[in-house]
């Protein structure tokens, strides 16, 4: 699996670097290094009272993440980035600090727009237009693998609608309506 993984970066590497994006990427990538882009939409969107419930929800969505990834997942796993495995790629940017599996950026991204999607904001639209870029932004930057992406995605999804769940729940034990 390693082997294809590989490959597809390297695919990614040979046909789709220029230097717009060699530009475009490492600014896309930034964007969500803690997560900031999206902590700022949860911020403005709790600012306002008709949006702060969903702004509450990416709030949690986002803390989810944090928990789920940060603190148990990337550690448990320690997998190694691509960078570290083919040292040969000139990498954009630095060498983040902590392991691959599964994307941060990617899990952070994808727990917004799943909480978006949850709370039935249209801004969902945007954030994962904004996400995909992110996503790819990781592999063209050869700091992680197809699959710590791909987890990352489907993990960020699921905590972003367990956000919701948990929101109306919490909501229905204080008899608070809609």
């Amino acid at each position: 699996m390693q082997a294809a993984e590989m490959a597809a970066l390297d695919w990614i590497q040979t046909n789709c670097r220029t230097a717009f994006l060699d530009w475009l990427m490492p600014v896309v990538s930034v964007l969500c290094d803690h997560g900031e882009i999206w902590i700022a939409l949860a911020a403005a969107l709790l600012l306002t009272k008709k949006y702060r419930r969903t702004g509450a929800v990416v709030a949690l969505a986002l803390l989810l993440d944090v928990l789920c990834c940060n603190a148990v997942l990337k550690p448990l796993t320690a997998r190694p980035r691509p960078c570290d495995v083919n040292t040969a790629v000139a990498l954009l940017t630095p060498r983040p600090g902590d392991w691959s599996f599964p994307s941060g950026h990617t899990a952070a991204s994808m727990a917004a727009v799943g909480a978006l999607l949850a709370e039935g904001s249209r801004l969902w639209v945007p954030a994962l237009a904004l996400t995909v870029l992110i996503a790819f932004s990781r592999l063209y930057l050869y700091l992680h693998w197809p699959s710590d992406v791909l987890a990352g995605a489907v993990l960020g999804a699921a905590l972003g609608f367990a956000a919701s769940c948990i929101a109306r729940r919490i909501e229905r034990k204080r008899g608070v309506s809609r």
